[in-house]
């Protein structure tokens, strides 16, 4: 679902009670704690321009090409942004998965007359997945696929407030635990992956919130956030591979492999609730 689209029915299904709302209170306090959650939807912007890289004499530079025995490069039917549907590029791709994302928040707010500013912290899960693969002449697939496991966030934030609404801006740190994942139809070489990623990150955004009640507000929140998540390489071994693959033909051990992008961002549409003591 394209972020466009996802604004509009977002801001549509906030204007059905944010309109009411403030004729049902005239409570201008926004100081204190508060603790609520949020559930809406989670695009990532991965799908273009993406590649995965090589390292072929074992250096950590990945910046090599994987040749053949005759000089040609072994990935020259190229790469996509999504999974791949089978094992040559003319069968194409799956594109990635934009998912729910919902999160539990508990926070502190400080107002000044019209000024308020304060602290919110989160942590939750977003469904969306996020896939690049690379094609070989042999023909086979290498799929690389990322997802969220869990989040956390540490956000300022500073708004104004008028007729029992907040309009605020917000940003701060991220964090998450990136479930990463391989696949091949490459069924000759041996394939050995290190594992989950453990990422920092950072969040910003702005939205809305507005009092239905002295003590209960409802709102709704946009928010970029960005992961970098470059730890994750597999190994390409020999298996039952002739010492001629090209994948041993620059070191025999084999060759490194990550996925070129190490930027994993989405963007957020949420509405969110909260209580406030």
């Amino acid at each position: 679902m394209k972020i466009s689209r996802i604004l509009l029915i977002s801001a549509a299904s906030f204007a059905s009670f944010a309109t009411p709302a403030y004729a049902q209170s005239a409570d201008e306090e926004w100081e204190g704690a508060y603790i609520g959650g949020s559930f809406g939807l989670g695009a990532q912007s991965n799908d273009r321009n993406e590649n995965v890289q090589f390292d072929t004499n074992l250096d950590g530079a990945f910046d090599n090409n994987v040749n053949t025995l005759a000089g040609a490069n072994a990935f020259s039917p190229g790469f996509c942004g999504g999974r791949a549907t089978g094992n040559s590029a003319a069968g194409g791709c799956r594109g990635d998965k934009d998912g729910y994302d919902y999160n539990i928040r508990a926070g502190y707010d400080v107002q000044t007359g019209n000024i308020v500013y304060g602290f919110v912290l989160e942590g939750g899960k977003n469904e969306s997945r996020d896939s690049v693969t690379a094609f070989s002449s042999t023909p086979a697939a290498y799929t690389f696929t990322r997802e969220i496991d869990y989040a956390g966030q540490a956000r300022a934030r500073v708004g104004y407030a008028a007729r029992g609404a907040l309009f605020y801006a917000t940003g701060g740190a991220a964090y998450a635990k990136i479930k990463n994942s391989f696949s091949t139809t490459n069924g000759a070489n041996s394939f050995t992956d290190n594992g989950n990623s453990k990422s920092w990150g950072y969040s910003y955004g702005g939205g809305t919130e507005v009092k239905v009640a002295r003590n209960f507000s409802l709102g709704l929140e946009y928010l970029y956030t960005n992961f970098v998540d470059d730890d994750y390489v597999v190994s390409v071994g020999r298996g039952t591979a002739a010492a001629t693959n090209p994948f041993l033909l620059v070191n025999p051990q084999g060759t490194d492999m990550r996925r070129g992008d190490s930027d994993f961002d989405m963007h957020n549409i949420r509405l969110t609730a909260a209580f406030r003591f």
